[in-house]
């Protein structure tokens, strides 16, 4: 194997035998690597030839490069390398056979063709080349229209597949006669994702690995191509915006921050693989169907109309003062019924179910009834009479319990036609919240009081209260749904009690003496969540908690996960399994009623809009309820590359384009904002601020870029207000106190909106290139090409006629190509950098001279591997118990998503004990040191292990780990105070529900 690491060097890596067994399938292991030099530096293509059957000599290696008179080269030479003894790698030698320099500058990809041809095949831009190993001679084909070839792939001894940085796919093909290559055809095949990487599986399959776009597996077939598969990639995101946050974005966030909260759309892939990406982590919900507008459900019920069908049927819809019944037919069909088997539908129904000996169970308001199934005759009634209304209701097979007045429980024997067992009134307890009389205990029922704020667990029987917990000490956190399931197998069931204050808390509960353990409460949202029970496979469930953040709760890897669902404004749900939606839920929320099929664990979302354009820049307006999109399109015409930039206004739901700007043909869009500037009458708009850049630059003195200001009308269209032309291409927006603060070539620009004018408030000379800005009040921080980070300060005049000033308080003096940087707390701001580093930046304002006061000092730094493109910042209120404080996401070029949290100041020590003690025992990918892996480095200074920060990723592999490793992890913390093992798993279970 020859790799070529370093211009001018080429690594020989021997593979050795490891077996006796000979042929391709041996195994073989890597001996010790050999480097050699080469005279060639400017390698494009390298190969190795095959052997011709007659050819005894060592192998040969082809290169094709470009030498220092800009001329295209190729070489070949024969491998001398031989083994070395007992320490010893061996030594490698590249011996000169032939050369030639009559090639096409465009030539960029060598292939070796096999037997029965024997030779090599050039790629260049305008022909393709055969050269004969034989004889030497080349062969010239021209193409039809110019390509520039990116990846190839061999098929078998006569055909390839090429692929051009267009996405065209082509097959070339090899014409042979008596053992020599009488000629060559290539035929365009289809379109595909810009191939990084091309791989063929056999069979006509094909899989394209593509970094521009989706990765393709496709079929060859007579005619063209089929694809197979579309697998997404992100890569690389130029842009995106955090479009939600369980709310709209810029509203209040009072809740703790948990998974799914966040909808993040970027702007992925380039060119024709361009399009918009909606990304979201949670429990995925695909809509099977709509019943129709229906409003304010308050609850739904599956039924089946006969004893003997093995799936529900029957769909019961409640409202406040009526129900509503819908037959569901094998093939899809769907019917409202005006009469269901003596059904009342005049009322609100709290309960609806089939019981044993094919009968069906309504509990409303005022009564209890049974019907049956049959006849569709009543069979047993109970009115609630001068007990009260009924309040909340629950049921199994043989079991109803019910609660009257807010105060009174009332059991009933369904086998014996609705037979009073027991009744109790809880006045001094307090009212009763809620009641649930679980499948998997039928021996209890589980009750939540107002008074109290407590849950008690009652003898189904008797009424006898077997165990009780308080679960708040303010009485205005009550308890307001009850659930008991098995969530994680061979574990004791879980309790689940709903919060008014949107607090969920679980216990582990035994089976035999009732006993309450493990306490553990998770925050969903503001509002009491109510539960629903779905069934998973192996006799475990799932619990679907309905809030203004709707999750579903569920056990996986031995540990009870909240997921956030992907279903908004859910009021309502139950499980639905008819013959037509197998595993369907029903879903209603305050205007319609859906069939819906739910996902049984988290995963990442991804929803595509294709662009077919590069997506640069992404501003989203939440009062406008549309995004501004700044696009690069490319195509090929007649041989020439067309570019063109447009601004274009697209809509948040559906992402239909509303409106397009068409920006002059030599210019880019760079940058996009929405902001609300000062209109000159010093009230507030809202705008789009789109900056730009010129391509064609022929002097020095001219015009480099515009800046240009859009309002949309009511009709959503695009209107211009203001456009200024600037001398520097402009980079970065932001805005400072309704003011526009623009990053041009070497200057930082304020310019205040007096439509249809642009006036220059005040300036800043940064030291090379301004290539992203962050304002903070009255602060802006300024990330430099090559000079890190700057802080200047904004400052209006005190008085009429007085002059704007931007003055510089705090610098980062260290080198550093900076690529995004965002203020995440008081005086501390987080940058990026081109070496794939990530660096807070805290103002040093207690320092002792002025000079150290300016300074900005490396307070955390890791190496995160990838180039970060974009950071956002966002804004989630600190939860009391929280152990990070979500600052901003992360974009990288590689399609990558990351969350930067803060540590809160108590668990630092903690989290970067535990980082330490689980980097020493948890094995890493290739058996690389964590240290070394995170370590920070660049061009200029390498450190030996990241600095105060700490690896997420890293930190959730305790869960992974076997119960005596995590034992071993917590005792040598080295903490004055030993933590228990639960206390961390708690926490780190926590982190783990951010993402």
């Amino acid at each position: 194997m020859a790799l070529q690491l370093y211009d001018g060097i080429v690594t020989i890596l021997p593979l050795i035998g490891k077996g006796k067994k000979k042929g391709p399938s041996e195994a073989f292991s890597l001996g010790e690597p050999v480097p050699t030099r080469i005279k060639e530096f400017y390698v494009r293509s390298s190969c190795f030839l095959y052997p011709a059957e007659t050819a005894d000599a060592g192998p040969r290696l082809a290169i094709l490069y470009e030498d220092n008179h800009q001329k295209v080269c190729l070489s070949i030479k024969r491998l001398d390398f031989s083994h070395g003894g007992a320490g010893d790698p061996g030594s490698a030698n590249l011996i000169d056979l032939a050369a030639r320099d009559d090639l096409e500058l465009g030539a960029s990809h060598l292939i070796p063709v096999p037997a029965p041809a024997y030779g090599l095949l050039i790629l260049t831009e305008s022909t393709i080349a055969f050269i004969d190993d034989a004889t030497g001679e080349l062969t010239n084909k021209p193409l039809d229209e110019p390509a520039i070839f990116v990846t190839w792939a061999e098929m078998d001894a006569q055909r390839w597949l090429l692929a051009d940085d267009y996405g065209r796919l082509f097959l070339l093909m090899l014409v042979i006669g008596n053992h020599k290559t009488k000629s060559f055809q290539i035929h365009a095949i289809g379109n595909t994702s810009r191939a990084s990487v091309l791989v063929h599986l056999g069979s006509g399959l094909v899989f394209i690995g593509s970094h521009q776009g989706d990765s393709q597996v496709i079929q060859i077939q007579e005619g063209g191509i089929v694809s197979v598969q579309n697998l997404p990639n992100l890569a690389p995101i130029l842009d995106f915006t955090v479009m939600d946050m369980g709310n709209r974005s810029g509203e209040t966030q009072s809740n703790e921050y948990s998974s799914g909260q966040a909808r993040i759309v970027a702007g992925s892939g380039a060119f024709q693989d361009g399009s918009l990406r909606s990304i979201r982590s949670g429990v995925g919900m695909e809509e099977q169907g709509l019943l129709g507008e229906m409003n304010h459900t308050s609850d739904l019920f599956p039924l089946a109309s006969s004893s003997g069908k093995a799936h529900s049927d029957i769909l019961a819809a409640s409202f406040v003062d009526e129900t509503r019944v819908f037959r569901f037919f094998s093939d899809g069909e769907v019917e409202e019924l005006e009469d269901f088997m003596g059904m009342s539908f005049s009322e609100g129904s709290l309960w609806l179910s089939n019981i044993t000996g094919n009968r069906l169970l309504q509990v409303t308001s005022s009564r209890a009834i049974i019907l049956d199934l049959d006849s569709g005759m009543v069979t047993a009634e109970w009115s609630a009479q001068d007990a009260g209304p009924i309040t909340v209701a629950s049921a199994k097979e043989e079991r109803l319990v019910i609660s009257t007045g807010g105060s009174e429980a009332i059991i009933f024997d369904l086998t014996r036609d609705l037979h009073i067992i027991a009744r109790r009134n809880f006045s001094q307890e307090g009212q009763i919240s809620c009641i649930h009389v679980p499948t998997i205990c039928p021996d209890i029922c589980v009750v939540g009081f107002w008074q109290g704020a407590s849950v008690a667990i009652l003898s189904i029987s008797s009424l006898e209260t077997l165990r009780k917990a308080v679960m708040s000490d303010n009485a205005v956190n009550v308890p307001r749904s009850v659930a008991l399931t098995q969530l994680i197998a061979d574990e004791a069931p879980t309790l689940l009690v709903g919060m008014a204050n949107g607090e969920v808390v679980t216990f582990s509960m035994s089976l035999t003496g009732f006993e309450l353990g493990f306490r553990k409460a998770t925050i969903l949202g503001t509002q009491g969540p109510t539960f629903k029970i779905l069934p998973r496979s192996g006799g475990l469930s799932s619990v679907f908690a309905i809030c203004e953040h709707s999750s579903l709760i569920y056990g996986s890897e031995g540990r009870i996960m909240y997921s956030a669902v992907t279903a908004e404004e859910a009021s309502c749900v139950c499980p639905f399994d008819c013959e037509a939606y197998p595993g369907a839920i029903a879903l209603a929320t305050s205007k319609d009623l859906r069939i819906a099929l739910v996902d049984t664990e988290r995963t990442t979302h991804v929803q595509t809009l294709k662009v077919n354009a590069t997506v640069r820049r992404v501003a989203y307006s939440p009062k406008l309820k549309a995004f501004g999109i700044g696009t690069i399109y490319r195509e090929l015409k007649t041989g020439y590359e067309m570019i063109q930039s447009h601004f274009k206004l697209a809509d948040e739901v559906m992402f239909k384009e509303l409106d397009s700007h068409t920006l002059y043909s030599d210019e880019l869009v760079e940058s996009c904002i929405r902001a609300d500037l000062r209109d000159g009458s010093g009230e507030l708009v809202e705008r789009f601020v789109v900056g730009t850049a010129y391509m064609d630059l022929d002097g020095q003195d001219v015009v480099r870029g515009r800046v240009m200001v859009f309002a949309v009308t009511p009709e959503r269209k695009l209107q211009v207000v203001s456009e200024l032309a600037t001398m520097g291409a402009c980079r970065a927006l932001d805005v400072i106190d309704g003011n526009i603060v623009a990053a041009l070539v070497k200057t930082v620009i304020i310019y205040s909106l007096n439509a249809p004018n642009l006036t220059k408030l005040a300036t800043y000379r940064t030291s090379t290139a301004p290539i992203a800005l962050s304002v903070s009040g009255s602060e802006i921080a300024i990330a430099d090409l090559m000079k890190s980070v700057s802080v200047v300060s904004y400052t209006r005049p005190n008085h009429p006629g007085g002059s704007h000033c931007l003055v510089e308080v705090a610098r980062h003096f260290q080198t550093a190509w900076a690529t995004a940087v965002a203020h995440v707390d008081d005086r501390t701001w987080l940058e990026s950098d081109a070496e794939g580093n990530l660096m807070v930046l805290k103002q040093n304002v207690a320092g002792v001279t002025a000079d150290d006061r300016r300074r900005l000092e490396i307070v955390s730094e890791i190496q995160l591997g990838e180039m970060v493109n974009r950071i956002r910042t966002v804004e989630v209120e600190q939860s009391g118990t929280a152990v990070v404080v979500p600052k901003a996401f992360m974009a990288t070029v590689d399609g990558s998503v990351y969350l930067f949290a803060l540590i809160m100041p108590a668990k630092q020590d903690l989290l970067m004990r535990l980082q330490q003690a689980i980097a020493a025992r948890v094995q890493s990918p290739g058996n690389v040191p964590f240290n070394a892996y995170r370590a920070f480095r660049n061009s200029v200074r390498e450190a030996e292990e990241p600095f105060r920060f700490v690896d997420g990723e890293l930190i959730e592999k305790f869960l992974d780990c076997p119960a005596m490793l995590q034992e071993s992890i917590c005792k040598e913390l080295g903490l004055k105070e030993q933590v228990d093992v639960e206390d961390i798993r708690t926490m780190v279970e926590g982190l783990r529900r951010i993402h």
